[in-house]
């Protein structure tokens, strides 16, 4: 399970110091949701740049330069491509059309590799199943919420993506992973983390004066765009390849009538339980098995501790 964190300073009321140790503090909350590697994006000079090392975010040092109002950020836990191999970590940067980008991913995709032969995707050496969505959108020729659409509506599994592209325009694609964002309209910042509870942590550390947090609502199935001006527009997606459908009787999904997700503000234990359940399978333990081991007694946190110390 990976986190998403970032910052917005699109009116410049920081310096680059203070963006970098306010990055640093959100970074090292980050780190309860993995600590394999660590990578942020931004632009500098006219030019999208990505910085990443197969680190945890403590021993990383972020330099962000004084232009570099609009940074990316991604903590990586490990389930496909070897965190050691830097390619293989987030954020992933690429072109569409005549548009840099750099996106990141938190969830679990289960089929790239089916994606990579019926769509006829390039071959690449990196091993991650988040780079797929990076290929699609390179397939789609541009950066829009239509291929944003195109390629949420692809894949399966589970997810929450940020893109920011080389003019500081930064899309959430909110899937059924969780994701915090706060607006702080005194200073024209946000500020998000793929939980409250990393923003809440990160933001008790942070030195600087924010002003009132506004929250920022994206439910599933949603896009949201926060532009170079810090302008919100919205679009949508169709949320039928989640991995939530597994969890539903075949009868409810041979439903003719597709059933949308809820727009209602989701509960965040259940997100993280889903999440759980997901990167579970991609270890081949069903979610059945881990409903099963709730019902023994075990806390949520016990089995995400035994999953990745292999002893379920």
């Amino acid at each position: 399970m990976c986190c998403l964190f970032g910052m917005l300073d699109l009116e410049h009321h920081f310096s680059g110091k203070q963006r970098a140790k306010i990055l640093r503090i959100l970074a090292t909350a980050s780190e309860a949701r993995g600590t394999d590697a660590t990578g942020i994006a931004y632009n500098s000079g006219g030019k999208l740049h990505v910085f990443k090392r197969p680190l945890p975010a403590h021993r990383v040092r972020f330099h962000i330069p004084e232009d570099a109002v609009a940074v990316m950020g991604h903590t990586r836990m490990t389930t496909q491509g070897d965190a050691r191999r830097n390619y293989n970590n987030h954020p992933f940067q690429a072109r569409a059309g005549n548009q840099s980008f750099a996106l990141a991913h938190n969830g679990v995709l289960y089929n790239d590799g089916l994606l990579r032969k019926t769509k006829k995707l390039p071959r690449t050496n990196i091993e991650t199943d988040s780079f797929v969505a990076v290929q699609l959108l390179q397939q789609q020729g541009a950066l829009t919420f239509d291929s944003l659409k195109h390629m949420a509506e692809q894949v399966e599994g589970s997810f929450s993506f940020t893109v920011l592209d080389n003019r500081n325009d930064l899309y959430f694609v909110k899937g059924d992973n969780p994701l915090c964002i706060y607006h702080y309209p005194e200073t024209g910042v946000y500020l998000y983390a793929s939980t409250e509870e990393v923003l809440t942590a990160a933001l008790l550390r942070i030195p600087f004066h924010l002003g009132k947090a506004v929250p920022v609502n994206v439910v599933c199935g949603e896009l949201l765009k926060v532009d170079a001006r810090g302008h919100q527009s919205r679009s949508e997606f169709d949320t039928i390849n989640l991995v939530q459908r597994w969890y539903y009787p075949r009868s409810f999904w041979d439903d003719p009538a597709p059933r949308p997700y809820s727009s209602k503000k989701s509960d965040p234990s259940k997100e993280y339980l889903r999440e759980l359940k997901s990167v579970a399978s991609f270890y081949g333990f069903s979610p059945s098995y881990v409903d099963s081991l709730l019902s023994d007694g075990f806390t949520t946190d016990d089995v995400e501790e035994m999953l990745y110390a292999g002893e379920l």
